[in-house]
């Protein structure tokens, strides 16, 4: 691609003026379960979930899911934040609300990444616990939010993302290596424009701009290594974007892994291979609670 499409490209993707916010209950109640859960008081959890009427009635269709066992019917929002726990609501509401962010006119199948970013999510959350890094719940939001660069190539540059997106198929390369050779311009470098837009703080827009080039990231850089980890674990378990890449890792040799070894020691000794065992089931669960969500039959 020639300078000059590029340059037009990045002028379309920054203005980005169609593009939706996320729901304006969704941060302050991520936040808000960033707390010790014996510190949560579920009264307030019911009160912002029930700010958002869209959110309310979603959160309540899936709180009545069989895929979460309950047979009993729930009739509101207590009674389902009680009934699945605050860690399953908490998934539930962030997955309902990237519901409203992908263009309704659009040849390229958001499930997969939607997919790929709750799987995420919940990964960098286990990981992070696995080796003790500080904040689980920050790593379990920058593995929801690092791919929203994505969501901004759908709304304003969705052909052209389609080409990239059969190009990286048929090749089996990264995702970011085909928007790079095709459009000029990553989903990182777009996603740190929306993530300015939406005023996420600066861990999780370093996250955004920085998870597939570490080496980019001036601060914040033990949580961009644990989501650039978490991520391609994901990618290499079989919860990319639909497709497999050609490519053998060795964790123990990525930039991540060694940035994180003065933070969290634990990874000395870590064992990858019975951790991606172990994520069998977890992954399986992902899956399922993303068809319910997307795919209601």
């Amino acid at each position: 691609m020639s300078n000059e499409t590029r340059e037009k490209l990045l002028k379309k993707l920054e203005s980005l003026d169609k593009m939706p916010t996320l729901p304006v209950t969704l941060i302050p109640l991520l936040r808000y379960l960033e707390q010790p859960l014996e510190q949560v008081d579920v009264r307030q959890v019911v009160d912002l979930i029930s700010q958002d009427k869209s959110l309310t009635a979603q959160c309540l269709q899936m709180a009545n899911s069989p895929l979460f066992g309950r047979w009993q019917n729930v009739d509101n929002i207590k009674s389902a934040v009680v009934s699945l726990g605050l860690q399953r609501m908490r998934d539930i509401a962030v997955s309902c609300s990237m519901l409203t962010l992908v263009p309704s006119a659009n040849k390229v199948d958001p499930v997969v990444f939607w997919e790929h970013s709750l799987g995420c999510a919940l990964v960098c959350r286990q990981f992070a616990r696995k080796i003790k890094y500080a904040d689980p719940d920050k790593a379990y939001l920058g593995g929801l939010l690092h791919d929203i660069g994505i969501v901004a190539h759908l709304w304003v540059v969705p052909e052209e993302f389609q080409e990239v997106l059969q190009a990286a198929q048929a090749q089996h390369i990264p995702l970011h290596v085909a928007e790079c050779n095709l459009l000029g311009v990553t989903h990182c470098q777009t996603g740190k424009t929306v993530a300015e837009k939406w005023h996420l703080p600066p861990d999780l827009t370093a996250v955004v701009e920085c998870h597939h080039e570490l080496e980019k990231a001036t601060a914040h850089r033990d949580l961009v290594a644990v989501v650039t980890l978490s991520d391609l674990l994901c990618r290499m378990s079989g919860l990319g974007y639909g497709y497999t890449e050609d490519r053998q890792v060795n964790f123990q040799e990525e930039e991540g892994f060694n940035m994180l070894l003065k933070e969290c020691p634990e990874l000395k000794t870590f064992d990858w291979a019975r951790f991606t065992f172990e994520l069998e089931a977890y992954m399986e669960e992902v899956h399922q609670l993303v068809r319910q969500l997307y795919r209601p039959s």
